[in-house]
């Protein structure tokens, strides 16, 4: 395992991280699916202790993720272990089955004291703003909480998870004013909208978190047009037959071949892909089990010139996931 620096911060991440949200297991919130449907505990403390057998020292969770499990998980195996760095989220709530979005100073500082609980920590190494978006910055004092969270200790660093599909103006709002130490980010092989802010991120000092890096599951390989997701899975309204047919017949076309060529696995190939870029901190894939740790971890390489200069110019968003 390879390790980065965080941005400015004198926190040095593993190139893979541990991505918590699958072991939270099937939580709703009402009829919406909030998870990656059952889990076992188990098997997920076997995947963390895995992780660590590989390396890995990061460790990317939300207070949402299972509402509340996915950090208690991690506080059972970790939270007296000051070698790995734990980064959790705020701002999503279950509002009486309802998802709520709530980035008030009062809640970020009440939630804050149940994730420290939960993970046994009695600091967070880096506590994100759970896609927060301008509105929110505009409208509620969630800087001024982070930073006092920050202030008392109960923090180190601070930053913010960014939406999915309009990354920019939270990200510019937050280089402009110099708040925060990173951010979270979708980027992976086949979704590279927000490489704009990467590259500014950069220059500006900022730790950046590759998430979805897999395309939740697509970008393994594994499925396929007959697989069927449980109501208790988030992919069941993620992925319908009309999006999951053209995104394998754009894979099969143009980026199967480049493992065959290669003679690397697909996962290999997305994640060694993110790695290109030295912009990033960390790439959080999905652990929910050994084999998984294992595979994520034992297959990154440097990529040779020409296959890697074709996918940085001819990839920047192919499918509609």
């Amino acid at each position: 395992m390879k390790y980065r620096k965080f941005g400015k911060t004198d926190l040095s991440v593993s190139e893979i991280g541990f991505g918590a949200w699958a072991i939270g297991g099937n939580a709703m919130v009402g009829t919406t699916p909030i998870g990656w449907g059952r889990t076992d505990d188990d098997t997920s403390i076997a995947a963390i202790r895995k992780s660590i057998e590989c390396g890995i020292n990061f460790f990317d969770t939300a207070d949402f993720y299972g509402l509340g499990h996915s950090e208690e998980l991690l506080g059972k195996e970790l939270g007296t272990n000051e070698e790995v760095i734990i980064a959790t989220k705020v701002g999503h709530r279950d509002v009486n089955g309802t998802i709520t979005f709530d980035y008030t100073r009062k809640y970020i500082l009440e939630a804050c004291e149940l994730s420290l609980k939960r993970l046994k920590r009695s600091s967070i190494d880096y506590y994100q703003l759970h896609t927060a978006r301008m509105n929110h910055f505009e409208t509620e004092d969630c800087v001024e909480a982070m930073q006092l969270l920050q202030k008392q200790g109960k923090i180190r660093y601070w930053g913010l998870s960014l939406n999915t599909f309009y990354p920019e103006p939270e990200a510019e709002f937050m280089m402009e004013n110099n708040f925060g130490d990173g951010f979270q980010l979708v980027f992976n092989i086949i979704n590279q909208r927000a490489k704009s802010v990467m590259f500014k991120a950069k220059e500006n000092g900022y730790g950046l978190i590759a998430r979805m890096p897999l395309q939740f599951g697509l970008l393994t390989g594994n499925i396929t047009e007959q697989t069927a997701f449980n109501s208790d899975d988030h992919r069941s309204f993620r992925f319908n037959k009309e999006i999951l047919t053209s995104s394998l017949a754009a894979l099969e076309k143009l980026i199967w071949p480049l493992c065959q060529e290669l003679g690397i696995s697909k996962t290999s190939l997305a994640l060694s892909y993110i790695l290109s870029y030295d912009a990033i901190s960390t790439v959080i894939p999905g652990i929910r089990t050994r084999q998984q740790a294992f595979d994520n971890t034992s297959g990154i390489i440097s990529l040779p010139k020409r296959p890697l200069n074709w996918l940085k110019m001819h990839l920047t968003h192919i499918l509609p996931v």
